[in-house]
């Protein structure tokens, strides 16, 4: 069986929200737990219904040191059971699907003021309330706006507003955020990420090509 062991109670408890708001978005969410190289730490990933990932880093450590859990199973474990070493649940890595980024070669490209990204965020929630889709979700047209258009060190780069979906719907933009409060902005070739106080949202900056039979 797995085991997490997490000695600080702060770091438990930033996990567990972390979790909660991943399963709030997803009853059915699962949770990738990977130890970061050379670290005391460990990253944590949940896909989104947004099709973008969200992460958080806690100290701690896991093992295995690439371990998919369930979401509800390890929010009862975090919140429930608790201590130091836990048992975060039977693997179900075979049930992951989603590609991660990768680990190095990013660039920052540039940082957004987290008011402003705020306000687009509140902006867009109250458009898609307006305009839910069949399936009780905004359409797809609405969530791949541009919203901004960043560039630097030899990239340019388009944040679609489903990104901003997530910052928000997990918790990561800080409420009333002072004038020196960031959103970073960074990107490969491939991906783009978004990092707040609280938390990163990713996802691939062009779609994979379907492979021809």
């Amino acid at each position: 069986m797995p085991e997490l062991r997490m000695p600080d109670a702060t770091e438990r408890d930033d996990l567990g929200a972390f979790v909660a708001r991943a399963v709030r978005l997803d009853s059915q969410a699962l949770v990738r737990m990977r130890n970061r190289p050379g670290t005391d730490r460990v990253d944590a990933w949940a896909a989104t219904p947004f099709d973008a990932l969200c992460t958080r880093s806690v100290v701690g450590q896991v093992d295995p040191s690439d371990v998919t859990v369930s979401g509800n199973e390890l929010l009862a474990t975090l919140t429930v059971a608790g201590g130091e070493v836990m048992d975060p649940g039977p693997p179900k890595d075979i049930m992951w699907h989603s590609e991660l980024p990768p680990q190095q070669g990013w660039h920052r490209v540039d940082d957004l003021p987290a008011a402003l990204v705020g306000e687009v965020a509140e902006r867009g929630i109250g458009v898609a309330k307006e305009n839910v889709g069949p399936k009780g979700t905004p359409p797809a047209s609405l969530l791949d706006q541009e919203v901004f258009t960043v560039s630097g060190s030899g990239l340019e780069v388009k944040v679609p507003l489903r990104c901003l979906f997530v910052l928000s719907g997990m918790g990561f933009l800080v409420p009333s955020p002072s004038e020196s409060e960031i959103v970073r902005v960074s990107a490969t070739d491939s991906w783009l990420r978004l990092d707040s106080r609280y938390g990163a949202v990713t996802r691939r900056r062009h779609a994979l090509l379907p492979l021809l039979i």
